[in-house]
């Protein structure tokens, strides 16, 4: 499958590119200039940090950068960004900066690229509390695109084991577990999450609201995939493999699991692909909305909230970058899905 995924070329990319997300999250330490916790708030909504390679004679340089000074403009009556030509500040590679811990254990304090000492370089600018945009991305980033494989691992057991067992069994045990998961199903979820927002402590942390996020979305949405797998296993448990497991006096929990649930695979390899963009979604607008991941921890949802100011989309673009990143990994993670179901579809490649 992996190799058919290469071969195509728009999903071959799509891959490509998510690894390196998933990359850039898990060395965010290392790849991010500051800290998660880093703020600066005499440089609140600085611009992105512009680099030279040429001196003012026109001869080549190191890469170098300027700091930002904030000075009143009357006639603009708005604070402004100049920068401060005094003093150039050189970009270097593997510097020291902020400490932090590899792997949460190893402590270390290089990071991949910065500036020497007083230095001040924001590759893409920063927000109203004077932080590293780039460095949130890459923190925000770990809570964004993960929380669509936690939510499955939680929604894709239950949904699996119910909608089989519902299936095998049938008649008023297949009548009353359905009804229950269409009673799931009519739940509406971000209404939920509204009336849980409201009555649950304000002192919670960021991760435990994160995990109420996956739970929650996962026990509400396992329902509409045990209908489907429920459908699959009708099909399947009149099959003579079935009925032999069942000569040989294999118990019906053994009979399920063992041999007609794996039947479903193809289904559930391509409904995690597809899903997966559904919970990255879902995290990013309850916390635009400012029902998820709290101020100040960060995630791609809350950092597009800053943008919502039409003053903010004019003048400052760069806070307009979560957004990008949410529509390019929903986007890859589709194409790779619809190619996955195009590979494990015997039909779809006879046509």
């Amino acid at each position: 499958m992996f190799k058919e995924i290469l071969k195509d070329k728009f999903a071959g990319k799509a891959l490509i590119i998510l690894i390196v997300m998933y990359l850039c999250i898990a060395c965010a330490n290392f790849i991010a200039p500051y800290s998660k916790d880093f703020s600066d708030r005499n440089q609140a909504y600085a611009p992105p940090s512009p680099v030279y390679t040429m001196t003012e004679n026109g001869q080549l340089s190191l890469p170098y950068t300027y700091n930002y000074v904030r000075v009143f403009e009357p006639k603009l009556y708005q604070n402004v960004y100049q920068l401060d030509r005094s003093e150039k500040h050189y970009l270097h590679l593997f510097v020291k900066g902020e400490q932090y811990k590899i792997l949460g254990i190893i402590p270390c304090n290089i990071h991949l690229f910065g500036t020497d000492k007083g230095g001040r370089f924001y590759l893409l600018g920063t927000d109203i509390n004077g932080r590293d945009v780039f460095s949130r991305l890459l923190f925000g980033g770990r809570i964004s695109l993960t929380i669509g494989f936690l939510a499955l691992f939680i929604l894709f057991p239950i949904g699996l084991l119910y909608g089989g067992i519902s299936g095998y069994f049938g008649g008023w045990v297949d009548i009353i577990m359905m009804r229950f998961a269409e009673a799931v199903m009519a739940i509406p979820s971000f209404y939920l999450l509204i009336i849980l927002a409201s009555i649950l402590p304000a002192n919670m942390t960021s991760i435990q609201r994160f995990t109420l996020i996956v739970v929650i979305l996962a026990l509400i949405g396992w329902a509409g995939f045990a209908r489907v797998v429920r459908g699959m296993v009708l099909s399947i448990k009149n099959e003579e493999f079935v009925q032999s497991a069942e000569t040989i006096g294999a118990s019906k929990l053994r009979v399920i699991v063992k041999h007609i649930l794996p039947q479903t695979t193809s289904y559930v390899i391509i409904a995690m692909t597809l899903s997966v963009p559904s919970y990255i979604l879902s995290e990013s607008g309850l916390s635009f909305l400012g029902l998820g991941i709290q101020q100040p921890d960060a995630s791609w949802g809350n950092m597009l909230k800053e943008a919502q100011e039409y003053i903010n989309i004019l003048y400052r673009p760069w806070l307009l970058t979560p957004g990008l990143l949410i529509f390019i990994a929903v986007l890859c993670f589709n194409l790779i899905g619809d190619t996955v179901r195009d590979i494990l579809d015997p039909k779809g490649k006879m046509r």
